[in-house]
């Protein structure tokens, strides 16, 4: 059977691993000048490729449609795809969390590995070829159309991502052609992206990493995520770890009347706080109010701290009221800013939106409106939190695909 796979990424390049080792001819069409483009820039290079969390777990990660997904992760696990990379001679390690890299921390060993995988079995692969159009005849894929002309085929796989880091080639055509025939596509949004606060304050905290911190984000008074660990403030507002996987669950919503909270000392109760500010403070009797709380946060975080607490940085600790205490304390456990918007998708690590998979086989990824017709990764409607996963459901996706 001759099969066409449009995308040379995670998903497309185990779909054709997986086509092939069912004596499949295989050509993957790739638009750019080498396979894994976004690859390369996971992981800021190293390429977190999976969890090594059990089932449960990574369901729980799963932001969007996590059932459709139970088949292709039970069909390629975590502990799995680990095996098949370290069968085809990839040495990896286990980081923090369970994160699985390169022993080389270098993302090209990955690519380099599927190519190579993919050359052996004996796949057709074309590089700088682009797909623009899919050829269907009676609800039947028949081929594609690339700019270099005509490839004929019983079976597509379409692999070519959302829209997030357009410059890697993901520039939304899948949405495109799922369109022409019929399919749904829910809204691409940015998805583990970094978020823009409001107003100024904020800017004085540039390049200041914080860890071990917990975040809330709210509507009003109602609660709608909070996590703990660690968070970055940037020229434009927040990223890091936590804030990235916030943007995932509240980028449904209008956010610019949302407030972020931080915890600076979550394990320490406002009682225990407020007795370690006095003991400060007493230790510090005769000095300026900054320097007796210099042990409590990094120094960029002083003059922020007693602004939003409404301290006046002149005075002494002798001369802190209880009432300034008190407020000292809530704004060290509640260090509040108002949520602006999420940054463009286009600086997303990945997309949240696509392929309606109510239209997709989650056993086969086969559409149910063209026969021969199949999706896998990025350009279906699921995404995942940081840590690996959405690779994990990139090469999952793709693997099922292929193998049907």
């Amino acid at each position: 059977m001759n099969v066409i796979i449009i995308g040379g990424g995670a998903a497309g390049m185990m779909a054709a691993y997986s086509s092939a080792k069912e004596g499949n001819q295989v050509v993957l069409l790739e638009k750019n000048e080498k396979l894994g483009k976004k690859i390369y820039i996971t992981g800021k290079g190293r390429c977190n490729l999976t969890c090594a969390v059990d089932k449960n777990d990574f369901f729980s990660n799963v932001v969007n449609n996590p059932k459709f997904l139970f088949s292709s992760i039970n069909a390629l696990s975590p502990q799995e795809l680990v095996s098949f990379f370290e069968q085809k001679g990839l040495k990896l390690k286990e980081e923090r969390g369970k994160r699985i890299f390169p022993e080389s921390d270098k993302a090209s060993d990955v690519t380099k590995t599927l190519e190579r995988t993919l050359i052996n079995l004996g796949v057709d692969i074309r590089l700088n070829t682009n797909v623009v159009g899919l050829i269907v005849e009676n609800e039947k894929i028949i081929g594609v159309k690339t700019e270099l002309g005509t490839v004929f085929g019983e079976k597509v796989i379409v692999c070519t991502g959302g829209i997030s880091y357009p410059t890697t080639g993901s520039t939304g055509d899948g949405y495109k052609f799922a369109k022409q025939f019929g399919h749904a596509i829910i809204q691409p949004k940015p998805a583990l992206v970094g978020i823009e606060l409001k107003g100024s304050d904020y800017a004085l905290l540039q390049g200041l990493s914080l860890k071990n911190v917990k975040i809330s984000v709210f509507n009003q008074a109602k609660l709608l995520y909070s996590d703990f660990g660690e968070m970055l403030f940037t020229h434009y507002g927040v990223s890091g770890p936590i804030i990235l996987s916030c943007s995932s669950v509240i980028n449904k919503f209008n956010v610019e009347n949302f407030s972020l909270s931080i915890d600076l000392k979550p394990a320490l109760s406002e009682q225990v706080l407020e007795q370690r500010l006095i003991r400060e403070f007493a230790d510090n009797n005769a000095k300026n109010i900054t320097t007796a709380i210099r042990s409590l946060m990094p120094k960029s975080l002083i003059d922020v701290v007693i602004s939003k607490a409404n301290v006046s940085a002149k005075k002494n600790c002798s001369q802190i009221t209880v009432e300034e205490r008190n407020r000292l304390v809530k704004t060290l456990k509640n260090l509040t800013f108002n949520l602006k918007k999420l940054r463009p998708v286009e600086e997303a690590i990945i997309t949240s939106g696509g392929v309606d998979v109510k239209q997709i086989n989650p056993k086969t990824m086969e559409s149910k409106l063209i026969k021969g017709l199949y999706f896998a990764g990025e350009v279906l409607d699921v995404d995942a939190f940081t840590g690996g996963f959405n690779l994990q459901i990139a090469f999952s996706t793709g693997f099922v695909a292929g193998k049907n």
